[in-house]
């Protein structure tokens, strides 16, 4: 049976498994791959910090998630694919409130941030960051 997101170690659960289908994912991996680089233990440390704060309250994430996404070359089908992603390994690791909330959160922010992007890339605003 399996249970509902308790603590770090189970963020850090859902951020690593999700970030390993991230990167071999064939629309998702070479865009992931070509901006982070080498720098994946580094993200996923900053990942884990954010979910710890979003989903836990425990506030260990500071800054805003959205400039470094500004400028990727990415569309809907994009975030399509990245949400399909990140419910697949909630649904397959966890049950419960969180996992629920997880995946709100998840959908208004893949929408918040393909919403912006296209804002953005057709527009001369620059994002605040």
């Amino acid at each position: 049976m399996k249970k509902d997101i308790a603590d770090i170690e189970d963020i850090k659960l859902l951020v690593n498994r999700f970030y390993d289908s991230v990167r071999e994912d064939e629309l998702l991996g070479p865009i992931f791959n070509d901006v982070i680089k080498d720098r994946w233990p580094e993200h996923l440390e900053k990942m884990y910090r954010f979910w710890q704060t979003v989903l836990l309250e425990e506030h260990t994430y500071h800054g805003s998630p959205f400039p470094p996404h500004a400028k990727l070359p990415v569309e809907k089908p994009h975030f399509e694919r990245w949400i399909n992603l990140f419910f697949a390994t909630i649904d397959n690791h966890f049950d419960g409130e969180l996992a629920s909330e997880a995946k709100w959160r998840a959908q208004k922010m893949a929408e918040m941030f393909n919403y912006k992007i296209d804002y953005y890339r057709n527009s001369s605003a620059t994002p605040i960051g």
